[in-house]
């Protein structure tokens, strides 16, 4: 079985926390922020418009992101935690 997003969605990995802080201090799970950079595994169609025709999405495969730290929903499929997001979520691919 695999996760296949449909329309304008995306599904991402969000990449690892820091576990230390910049002077050193390590920091428990529960003092840690989820991070809102991820790894993006696989992106849906493009958005569906009024005359049939689909918009490609700006994000592929493999890209590093940001984005809003709010957006998306978190799921679990295979053990692995999974988040999917609207492309409109995205703010910026990080080079």
């Amino acid at each position: 079985m695999r996760i296949e997003p449909l329309g304008d969605k995306l599904i991402v990995s969000r990449l690892t926390p820091e576990e230390t802080t910049s002077g050193g201090i390590v920091l428990p799970n529960a003092a840690q922020e989820k991070p809102n950079e991820g790894r993006v595994l696989s992106v849906g169609p493009g958005r569906l418009n009024d005359d049939g025709t689909r918009t490609p999405l700006q994000v592929t495969d493999g890209d590093r992101i940001l984005f809003s730290s709010y957006g998306g929903t978190e799921v679990v499929f295979d053990d692995q935690e999974y988040l999917i997001l609207n492309e409109s979520d995205v703010l910026a691919v990080i080079e």
